[in-house]
């Protein structure tokens, strides 16, 4: 299982300080959204999409305005489409989006694959198309999903995983990627799990924001993220809780599952930079 690592978009929220037009940041407000590109058996899939080719033209739009809120910089490059184009790959061949929650910033590049079945909880669904809470209704676009995608709608059911219930495989997919179940940063927040040669990697999506919230021991974030996580979160008690656990998964299972965010910049670079886990564009 060959994974590549993307940035498929910049964030700044805060009041980040915006230095050139290439993504140049200087500020600890600097946020990536972190997602990967799998070859697998059933074709080339996408954990996450991050902010799509369709976003960078709603310039004016009351669609821009929410992603300027997220401190959004709408960077040319930064679209997974694009990104595969330049890596060799043609994007026809995505055959399936995994996602970790219908966030913009997760799910804004849907339209810019939809050949691809997406896979989400039957419960991050029923949020995003019937909302019940003020939080839902705000933090949920309906113009991510007005192409109709293909859905697979997943239960939260399965078997034990180091330490978590209820993780299941993906239909039609590999045994090697598996859905775990992470409520609490929405009603359907999940973690995707995929097994290398190497190691598990399990993309915590929005779990947590920044790296040293898994410190064992000693978990630490800074103020601004910390306060932001607890405002935008569903289910703040269940979202401390499962940090928790991948706390724990972190101590006792580290050398066997590489644990990472959406959004913290060191853990996406640390990743990107391996050549184990970057294959050429020639290999497609």
């Amino acid at each position: 299982m060959r994974v590549v690592h993307l940035n498929c978009g910049t964030l700044a929220p805060f009041g980040g300080r915006w230095v050139n037009g290439e993504g140049g940041l200087t500020s600890r407000a600097r946020m990536v959204c972190h997602c990967l590109l799998v070859e697998s058996s059933a074709g080339l899939v996408l954990v996450d999409t991050g902010i799509g080719a369709k976003d960078l033209g709603a310039r004016g739009s009351a669609y821009e305005r929410r992603l300027r809120l997220l401190g959004a910089r709408l960077i040319p490059g930064e679209p997974a489409v694009r990104q595969l184009r330049r890596l060799g790959y043609d994007p026809r061949d995505v055959r399936h989006v995994v996602l970790t929650h219908l966030d913009l910033d997760h799910a804004g590049g849907l339209a810019d694959f939809p050949l691809a079945r997406v896979h989400v909880y039957a419960d991050e669904y029923a949020a995003a198309m019937a909302p019940r809470s003020l939080s839902e209704r705000a933090r949920y676009e309906p113009r991510t999903w007005e192409h109709r995608p293909r859905w697979v709608l997943h239960r939260v059911e399965g078997e034990r995983w180091f330490g978590f219930d209820a993780v299941r495989r993906i239909q039609g997919l590999p045994p090697e990627l598996l859905l775990v179940p992470l409520a609490g940063h929405t009603r359907g927040h999940c973690a995707v799990a995929v097994e290398t040669s190497e190691e598990w990697l399990l993309h915590a999506g929005d779990a947590y924001f920044f790296a040293g919230e898994l410190h064992p021991r000693r978990p630490w974030c800074t103020p601004g993220l910390a306060v932001f996580q607890r405002l935008v979160a569903e289910d703040d008690t269940r979202r401390v809780n499962n940090q928790a656990r991948l706390r724990e998964l972190v101590e006792d299972h580290g050398e066997r599952v590489r644990v990472f965010c959406a959004h913290d910049p060191s853990e996406y670079e640390a990743l990107a930079r391996s050549p184990l886990r970057r294959p050429a564009a020639s290999t497609v």
